[in-house]
């Protein structure tokens, strides 16, 4: 399998059903992927490296945030505000740790990259997955125009 060597590779478990939330979150994991892979240089590659990759996570993740919170609004999501509530937390924490590494704050880049990938997996499983699940039934009894 070509992917055994990535850190977080893409499963189809994974998937929610939404085409293009799928695929931002497949961005999503190869953005991950690639700040594991600047941790795995060496020292002297790291700081540079991650901090160009977390600055294009960050704003990837607000883009993928924007794309969600777009779609719960349209459809009028009961669960919306807990799930937005999720979002900013989660740039609180990325924005809080990124300003740590830029002031030279205790970072590990590896205990970061492991939180990315427990916080990604977690919220695809249970916050988008229910979300997903939602629209999907609306669209399946013709409650959506699109």
């Amino acid at each position: 399998m070509a992917q055994s060597n990535v850190f977080i590779p893409w499963e189809d478990r994974f998937a929610v059903g939404i085409p293009l939330v799928d695929n931002q979150h497949k961005e999503l994991l190869n953005l991950a992927n690639a700040l594991h892979d600047t941790c795995r240089q060496g020292k002297e590659f790291v700081p540079e490296g991650f901090k160009k990759t977390a600055g294009a996570a960050v704003e990837y993740v607000k883009v993928h945030f924007s794309t969600e919170e777009k779609i719960m609004e349209r459809v009028n999501y009961p669960g919306m505000a807990e799930h937005k509530a999720e979002h900013q937390k989660f740039v609180r924490k990325v924005l809080e740790e990124v300003r740590n590494f830029e002031d030279g704050v205790s970072f590990v880049p590896n205990r970061f990259v492991a939180f990315l990938k427990d916080w990604i997996l977690s919220h695809i499983a249970l916050m988008d997955k229910k979300m997903a699940d939602y629209v999907l039934d609306l669209a399946k009894r013709g409650l959506l125009k699109q």
